[in-house]
């Protein structure tokens, strides 16, 4: 079955996550990009959003995630992202990337990131 894509990029969310005290308390943004890999033969074929997975429902699961119990590390934040996007069984694949751009490190930088990808064993 060759896969297709559904690709979601640049869903930022407020949330507390972080190995420092100070990142738990104030919170930052975090972005996050998602591609999924399935088959949307069966979408393209009966028009019917059913047949495919709603990436507006997506989005406010990931959204929940990345607003909800804090973590130490973007791995897991993002670990706990490709969890929710394999739930729904059509899903074969997921690459999932974390943006942490208000990280706190003392050098200029205009991003950090973590790329999970997973997939059905």
């Amino acid at each position: 079955m060759a896969l297709d894509e559904i690709t979601l990029t640049g869903l930022t969310v407020f949330g507390y996550h972080g190995v420092y005290e100070h990142e738990r308390r104030e919170g930052q943004e975090f972005t996050i990009d998602l591609t999924l890999g399935l088959s949307l033969a069966a979408a393209a074929a009966s028009d019917d959003v059913a047949d495919t997975v709603h990436y507006g429902e997506l989005a406010e699961k990931v959204a929940a995630v990345v607003a909800g119990e804090p973590v130490d590390l973007i791995e897991t934040l993002a670990q706990r992202i490709a969890d929710v996007a394999l739930a729904d069984a059509r899903v074969q694949t997921v690459t999932v990337t974390v943006h942490k751009p208000h990280a706190p490190i003392a050098q200029t930088f205009s991003d950090v990131a973590v790329t999970l990808r997973r997939g059905r064993h």
